[in-house]
């Protein structure tokens, strides 16, 4: 499957937003890419194989955390650190990300979904295409999850 190879880091950003550790983050990619190959013949190329792939992780990512009720305690990304070897390095866009993943967490499944493929500077008709929903909606949902987004950021 080339085009999953060609693709796989939108899978890889979907399991950043929706998990907190490493050993979630790598079931998730599992079971996305299971779930990938299991429907690649339903693809029918009415779109880009890589909106087709957004909807299927995307739908599967939320399935998958609003089943699961249980989580297991493990180490949270935020707080491991890494060390760059790097006098020059100014880590302020670092910690923008992080905080900015932190914010994402406190959006539900499907504000997640939009901010995800709004930070992949996909158009809104793609969006829309992408969860299923109107163009309209998808601007006025966004609009919303900005202004919570902002509210959960700047508290």
């Amino acid at each position: 499957m080339n085009d999953f190879e060609k693709n796989q880091n939108i899978v890889h950003k979907i399991c950043r937003i929706y998990t907190t550790n490493q050993d979630e983050h790598n079931d998730l990619f599992q079971e996305i890419t299971i779930q990938v190959w299991k429907n690649y013949s339903k693809f029918r190329g009415e779109a880009k194989f890589s909106t087709w792939m957004y909807r299927v992780a995307l739908n599967t990512a939320i399935s998958l955390f609003r089943k699961s009720k249980r989580k297991i305690k493990t180490q949270d990304f935020s707080d491991v650190s890494f060390k760059i070897k790097s006098v020059d390095y100014d880590d302020t866009k670092d910690k923008q990300l992080k905080a900015l993943y932190l914010g994402i967490r406190g959006l539900n499944d499907i504000e997640k979904a939009l901010m995800f493929l709004y930070l992949e500077d996909k158009p809104y008709k793609e969006i829309a295409k992408t969860l299923g929903i109107t163009e309209v909606n998808a601007r006025v949902k966004m609009n919303r999850t900005k202004q919570k987004l902002k509210k959960i950021l700047n508290p």
